[in-house]
C-alpha cells in the first residue's frame, strides 16, 4: 500500500484538505488553508514539501 499524508500548512500548522502520496508532484502548487485564510505556493516530491517565497509587489515610482 503506497505511503500517504496530509499536507500541513506552514504558517498556522492545522492540516489541510489535501492528501499526498508518496509518488505525488506538485509544481507551484497554491495551498489554500481553511483554517487561517492563507494562500501558499508550495512544491511537493517524494513527501517533501517546500514553500515557495516569492517577493511582494513594489510600486514604480517615477
Amino acid at each position: 500500500m503506497d505511503k500517504s499524508k496530509w499536507i500541513v500548512c506552514p504558517v498556522c500548522g492545522s492540516k489541510t484538505r489535501n492528501k499526498i502520496r508518496e509518488d505525488t508532484e506538485l509544481k507551484n502548487f497554491p495551498l489554500f488553508c481553511p483554517k487561517c485564510k492563507q494562500e501558499t505556493l508550495v512544491n511537493v516530491k517524494d513527501l517533501n514539501i517546500t514553500v515557495i517565497k516569492e517577493p511582494d509587489a513594489q510600486t514604480q515610482s517615477r
